[in-house]
């Protein structure tokens, strides 16, 4: 098992170049199994997670070359339908192949994906806006069967106790491309990831519709494209870390090939607290400042703060004078990263689905425990701004969403080293 070893204090500086979304990237991998065709994916990070659904749809069948960051992808024919539980327990997104399995073969066996770190995330509402379409669903032995020769397209209610899901959203978009007639999702979820998934149907031939706002249409597509090549957007969630990097470290970092109209609701936070940002074009510039403020986070989902970024706010408002407080609307298990900064001498009370943060002069370096993966980022960049030698174990979980994280941290200056134990 490895760990990272960080010696903390030093000022990041320099220029990074931002990966693509892993949560783009998924999801568009198991929908390349929607087509005969070879579809051909730029700007693919190469993380854990992107290597687990490569593996699972080869061994649905596909044929698979990943060099660089292109992934070329031909499912000429499925040989399976079954998405067993020993790949599936390693990724929950690996429910995508559902969808893009109901569609193309009308049937699918997939793992049911089992519990998750940061809370329960059940799949009731991808079961139920399947449904809708007319796919017979049963739930035995640890496996979703799926039964789906009446698929006939539909309007699709995927309304939650916590609103829609991007998930549920993305499945259906999916099976909705075998479906007869068209398909109406209402609510869809809006994140940039949905658009991504969106676009890339209509790279395959698919007519897609609405994409970004609460209504997405689909329409049946029984032609796909002959040549399919798609880049991927940036990943999102990693511009934010590094720009929360800038921020802990009193630093300046520029980040490349990044899409600041998806950072908006970050960037604010990050103006709040007294931290420059400056844009230009696919560029953004952070700079870190001693002279910073308070400030209140609510989670929520896009256009609101991400989920995916409040462990690594929570890590700079540890340090920022004043009292901060941070909202968990989401996932009622994700502060699982305030006791370790607690270890490290952060002044942070739970209560409820808020944590309210005391502002420390410094944080001491300390052995760390990381729980998932953005607690993982969370914990690396405490440590780097504490005092003294900081160690993160199981950072197995980091690899899973960051590609190159600690080789990008050390051209930026960073003194951490990756050690196997």
């Amino acid at each position: 098992m490895a760990s990272f070893f960080i010696e903390g204090g030093t000022r990041l500086a320099g220029e990074v170049d931002i990966s693509g979304a892993k949560n783009s990237a998924l999801p568009i991998i198991a929908a390349s199994l929607l087509t005969d065709k070879k579809v051909v994916l730029q700007n693919i990070p190469d993380v854990v997670d992107v290597r687990t659904m490569i593996q699972l749809v080869r061994h649905l069948g596909a044929s698979i070359e990943f060099k660089g960051r292109k992934l070329s992808i031909q499912a000429s024919c499925l040989n399976s339908v079954e998405a067993p539980y020993d790949i599936v327990c390693r990724m929950r997104a690996s429910y995508y192949v559902l969808g893009a399995l109901v569609a193309r073969e009308k049937k699918a066996v997939v793992a049911m994906p089992g519990g998750c770190a940061i809370g329960p995330r059940p799949i009731d509402l991808h079961i139920k806006g399947l449904s809708s379409l007319g796919t017979k669903v049963d739930i035995s032995g640890g496996y979703i069967n799926a039964d789906a020769r009446g698929l006939v397209g539909r309007k699709v209610d995927l309304q939650g106790p916590k609103g829609t899901s991007v998930g549920a959203t993305i499945n259906v978009m999916l099976a909705a491309t075998g479906a007869s007639g068209r398909t109406e999702i209402s609510p869809a979820a809006v994140e940039p990831e949905v658009v991504d998934v969106a676009n890339f149907l209509r790279a395959l031939g698919v007519e897609v519709s609405g994409q970004g706002s609460h209504t997405i249409t689909v329409k049946a597509c029984d032609r796909f494209e002959e040549r399919i090549r798609y880049r991927i957007i940036p990943d999102r969630i990693e511009t934010g870390t590094f720009a929360v990097a800038a921020a802990i470290t009193r630093g300046k970092i520029s980040m490349h090939e990044c899409m600041s109209e998806h950072m908006t609701s970050v960037f604010e936070k990050l103006d709040q607290v007294g931290i420059g940002v400056s844009q230009t074009g696919q560029s953004v510039t952070i700079s870190g400042s001693r002279q910073k403020r308070a400030t209140d986070i609510f989670v929520a989902p896009y256009p609101g703060f991400p989920t995916d970024m409040q462990a690594q706010f929570m890590a700079l408002l540890s340090i920022v004078p004043g009292t901060s407080t941070i909202k968990e609307s989401i996932f009622e298990n994700r502060f699982m990263q305030a006791v370790e900064l607690m270890r490290m001498g952060a002044d942070i009370t739970i209560e409820g689905d808020t944590a309210v943060i005391k502002g420390v002069k410094k944080l001491s370096g300390t052995h760390l425990m990381a729980s998932d993966l953005r607690a993982s980022s969370a914990l690396i960049l405490a440590g780097l701004a504490a005092r003294g030698r900081t160690v993160v174990r199981r950072i197995y979980h980091l690899d899973r969403g960051y590609e190159n994280f600690e080789t990008k941290l050390r051209k930026l200056g960073a003194r951490i080293r990756r050690v196997r134990e």
